[in-house]
């Protein structure tokens, strides 16, 4: 690789460092191709970069970002799960993904600048993603206007009930 190739890689990992709000590393040993694809795939379908990263290069571009926490984890055959919204999307991915293999290992994280080990990488994955809590937010503000309606409708169908229950009376009679 030509050094203005390599200064050029940098910069560009430099850039995403920059924005990534999770980044959890991952070693893998003998991994199959069709086992990186699904992967791939799943993270793509989550909205997760994953990137086989060169050691010596990413750590030159963590410098000065939140991802410098994680660089000396930066050794061997890793790679990057990096996440620019979801926090919690990288680890539930890759922990749901590699629960039963043996050669995939969650080395480390980085969340919001703060370093997280194994531990906290599977208890992040533990955690409601995103859309799930949009979805219980949205759920608790929903609640109080339901039950506005219900108290509104309350009288106007109790009355109605009663001039019903009048109606039937004096037609048995």
């Amino acid at each position: 690789m030509l050094k203005s190739e390599k200064e050029e890689m940098i910069k560009e990992l430099h850039e995403k460092f920059a924005r990534t709000k999770t980044a959890v590393v991952a070693e893998f040993s003998k991994v199959d191709v069709e086992t990186v694809t699904k992967l791939r795939r799943k993270f793509r379908e989550g909205k997760v970069e994953y990137k086989v990263i060169k050691n010596t290069l990413a750590r030159r571009a963590a410098e000065g970002t939140t991802v410098s926490v994680i660089s000396d984890d930066f050794t061997g055959p890793v790679a990057l799960c990096i996440s620019y919204d979801d926090v919690v999307a990288p680890a539930k991915i890759l922990m749901d993904f590699i629960k039963d293999m043996e050669t995939i290992k969650v080395r480390s994280a980085v969340v919001d600048g703060k370093k997280i080990d194994v531990n906290g990488v599977k208890a992040l994955a533990k955690m409601p993603g995103l859309n799930e809590l949009r979805g219980q937010l949205l759920g608790m503000l929903n609640q109080p206007a339901g039950k506005l309606v219900r108290t509104i409708a309350a009288p106007g169908s109790q009355l109605a009930r009663v001039l019903q229950a009048n109606a039937d009376k004096s037609q048995g009679q």
